[in-house]
């Protein structure tokens, strides 16, 4: 009916059931909600019916996409079904709302993304809540395909004028959400920043009518707009302005009618008492208040269709003309709904999923896209009742990707008439969310189990390599720029594109300015780490990346508890002129560029130098170990290697060892340890010639040279002289992504870690990562845990680091250092609390 629909548009990655338990089961008629953050987690709820309790029980269950066994669940509290599940826009923070109108905000307890709680809400007594958004902030981009070579960021993910639903003084917007419930109610509650929340509750007009489907969408000039439905196809779907404001303290709320629609369908004679429910009701964008998508159903087939809202002239009759000269100049306009496209009929929608990617909808972008085979964003999924799933355009509704459930599957063969109604009712999807770049869908069916499909971004069209790689990396740059995860791009990653998309991430990020650049400095090498994971050649870099964020933070925090001697401040702080100094006295005495600083900048407390000792002690273990490693420089699998030919950080440990050598003269016990086989030989001092050699040999990113055979001579030696450290890498992940890469699908258990089946990457790599009981290291502070730690510890969901819940320390340093790393892991992943037995 609509447009062949592309097979090879989407496949299934994994799906992960709930353990079967005999009293337990599934009740068909309550509906489930779920929602996608942008830091791909994924909330949900399910329909579990335990026979001897009775009732419900109203769970919120969250899964990080990249780890879905290790599902956090959380008894909501809800009395009734829930409704409704929002996250916010940082995807930190979850609002549910249920069937008696209490609304409920929570938020991660101590940063961890397993563990949850609920602080604040508000309530519409008893009355069922129908949607549920969180206020807008006024941040919006749009993303331009046309641009997509451009080399300016600015230019690719342009700001949108966008004004945020409500602002607090100087323009800060104000946090805050808006429902609407059943009997046409729509209730506002802001956060105050000290944590007092304001609600106001108002009807949506003076006649109030029973609303069965409404939608929150947002105006470029900060207001409101809700669109609902009684849900018979027969009454008109109306629309309500809103505007929120705070007067004296109090929240007020005013509403105005818009235009209405009757769906095309009831006024279409060969169709009229057809569809007599209307069963979905979606804005197509939540900042797009002038598309909007409705579904009408009947028992077995539903139609959709999408209408937007147009500015139109009013034909003014003539003996009016001569009256008024004004209105001859110019033609009254009003506001229309005026419908885009209609699909035909169809089977009966169970869900519809809308893309979150604000891709921009000019002509000249749409044919771009359309022309390079770009379609994330520009497709939105409607699963059906036969358990099948469609994409179809969101703007003219034509097939463009289908994916068959495993009841439709069966059904292609044998002719339609002969297929029984009878069997029961078919696995279909009752709720589903695209992931924040469209490159993912998660689906939850009726019988708990939640599945995660790939859309490929060209929707299954076969595509040259270059163009494959070019559609990815546009993806990557905007997670780049937006601080979104970039998992759902991982999974269409191929071994082979590894190397290509990093190099040509690098060379993007190149182009861009130096004030940029700086902000991004560290998202591209966590980018980079979580790229290299997926192949196996590249493996040994993704400790090198790894490291690089670990050198990057240290090198930060130390530099920072530098104090400039007078107070009347110097034009450059203490750690700009170290860097500046370091890098223009080449000397290789590391006496000689001591000289040069000022030693009074240096002076710390002693208490304060003796708790770094951890973090010094790697710099020195570090730098040891790759000068060590560079007479057999050739072997790419070590890792260390790409740090050999990396100037900026050779640079950053010599400013370190100058620091760490000052400081070692006011307190000799913070200095790192070696083991040397000579009690006269000065370490230090040995290592920082060479380092310094090697560092000449690469300070320039375009002329680099081989190091000479004098340096290597010297190196080789090194082994003799001093103990060379084991390095504590961090270990190779036990995430899903690797494992989904053969394109077979996985099957998973909620509450059951799966072997590591079919990991082929790791097992080379063993070598380098600590087996099972043996000593466990906090990654972070740089401590020993003992082979079976008795400390809770939080490991991060995306590179596995791992450090203590509870900080050791009370000095101020380490405190500095700890709040680097205390939101997320240095690499931007979240931390969630691991199981106390873990070994």
């Amino acid at each position: 009916p609509c447009g062949p629909g592309r097979a090879g548009g989407m496949d299934l990655a994994y799906v992960c059931e709930w353990e079967k338990k005999p009293k337990s089961n599934h009740c068909p008629s309550i509906p489930l909600v779920c929602a996608w953050s942008c830091r791909n987690l994924i909330a949900f709820t399910t329909d579990l019916r335990n026979e001897e309790e009775k009732d419900l029980t109203h769970m919120v269950h969250i899964i990080d996409t990249e780890h879905p066994w290790d599902v956090y669940s959380v008894n909501s509290g809800h009395t009734e079904v829930i409704t409704c599940l929002e996250w916010d826009q940082s995807g930190s923070r979850l609002l549910s709302a249920d069937a008696d109108g209490h609304i409920k905000c929570w938020s991660m307890t101590d940063h961890l993304a397993n563990s949850w709680e609920n602080t604040v809400g508000s309530v519409v007594e008893g009355d069922p809540v129908v949607a549920l958004s969180w206020l807008h902030n006024g941040v919006k981009l749009a993303l331009h395909v046309e641009k997509s070579g451009a080399s300016n960021f600015g230019e690719k993910f342009s700001r949108v004028k966008f004004s945020p639903s409500l602002t607090l003084f100087g323009g800060k917007p104000m946090e805050g959400w808006i429902a609407v419930t059943i009997s046409g109610l729509v209730t506002v509650s802001l956060l105050k920043p000290n944590g007092q929340v304001l609600t106001a509750t108002e009807s949506l007009c003076r006649l109030r009518c029973r609303v069965a489907l409404a939608d929150v969408a947002f105006t470029g000039g900060g207001n409101i707009v809700v669109a609902t439905s009684d849900g018979s196809s027969a009454s008109p779907v109306q629309f309500y302005k809103v505007c929120v404001s705070v007067v004296n303290e109090k929240c007020k709320i005013d509403t105005e009618i818009l235009p209405s629609l009757f769906m095309r369908c009831t006024t279409d004679p060969a169709r009229k008492d057809k569809y007599p429910a209307i069963t979905h009701l979606k804005f197509l964008a939540r900042d797009m208040s002038e598309q909007v998508l409705l579904c009408a159903s009947n028992q077995n087939n539903s139609i959709v269709e999408c209408w937007s809202l147009r500015k139109e002239g009013l034909p003014v009759n003539n003996i009016f003309q001569q009256i008024s000269p004004v209105v001859g100049d110019k033609q009254p306009m009003i506001l229309k709904w005026r419908i885009l496209s209609a699909t035909n009929d169809l089977d009966r929608v169970s869900a519809v999923a809308l893309p979150k990617l604000p891709i921009s909808l000019t002509n000249t972008d749409l044919k771009v896209a359309n022309d390079t085979k770009f379609f994330p964003g520009l497709g939105l999924a409607l699963a059906f009742h036969d358990g099948s799933v469609h994409i179809v355009h969101r703007l003219s509704l034509q097939m463009m990707a289908v994916f068959y459930g495993s009841s439709s599957q069966r059904a292609v063969d044998e002719p339609a008439l002969k297929r029984p109604r009878t069997a029961g009712p078919l696995v279909h999807f009752k709720a589903m969310q695209l992931s924040w770049t469209s490159l993912a869908l998660a689906g939850v069916d009726s019988h708990g189990k939640l599945s995660m499909l790939r859309i490929s971004p060209s929707m299954g069209h076969v595509l040259d390599m270059n163009m494959s790689l070019r559609h990815l990396l546009f993806l990557l740059e905007y997670c780049m720029v937006t601080g979104y995860d970039w998992w759902d791009i991982l999974l269409h990653v191929q071994p082979s594109m590894v190397q290509n998309l990093v190099e040509k991430l690098h060379e993007e990020y190149m182009r861009q300015n130096a004030a940029l650049q700086q902000v991004l400095s560290t998202r591209i090498v966590a980018m980079k780490a979580s790229l290299c994971k997926l192949s196996s050649s590249t493996i040994a870099r993704v400790c090198d990346y790894h490291a690089k964020l670990f050198l990057i933070a240290i090198s930060c925090t130390l530099k920072s508890l530098l104090r400039p001697h007078f107070l009347n401040t110097p034009d450059k702080s203490p750690g700009d002129r170290l860097t500046e100094i370091c890098s223009k006295i080449t000397d290789v005495d590391i006496d000689k560029v001591m000289i040069n600083l000022k030693t009074e900048e240096f002076v710390l407390e002693m208490t304060t130098l003796q708790s770094l000792q951890q973090l010094i002690q790697w710099v020195g273990d570090f730098v040891l170990y790759l000068l060590a490693s560079l007479p057999n420089q050739g072997s790419m699998v070590r890792p260390g290697h790409s740090f050999l030919r990396d100037g900026a950080s050779l640079g950053m440990f010599r400013e370190l060892m100058v620091v760490i050598r000052i400081w070692g003269l006011l307190k000799p016990s913070c200095l790192p340890v070696y083991t040397a086989t000579s009690d006269t030989q000065d370490s230090m001092s040995l290592l920082f010639r060479l380092l310094t050699k090697l560092w000449l040999c690469c300070r320039e990113e375009n002329h680099i040279t081989e190091p000479d055979d004098a340096l290597i001579d010297e190196c080789c030696l090194l082994p003799s002289q001093l103990l060379i450290p084991n390095i504590d890498w961090l270990p190779i992940n036990d995430g899903i992504i690797s494992k989904l890469q053969n394109k077979q699908l996985v099957r998973l258990q909620f509450g059951k870690a799966p072997g590591l089946i079919g990991h082929t990457v790791s097992s080379q790599f063993d070598a380098f990562v600590r087996a099972p009981g043996q000593p466990k290291i906090d990654h972070l502070r740089r401590l020993h845990l003992g082979a079976y730690p008795t400390e809770e510890c939080k490991s991060c969901t995306r590179c596995g680091c791992v450090t203590m819940l509870k900080s050791p320390n009370k000095v101020t340093a380490v405190k500095q250092w700890e709040q680097r790393w205390i939101k997320n892991c240095l690499c931007g992943g979240l931390w969630r609390k691991m199981p106390l037995s873990y070994s």
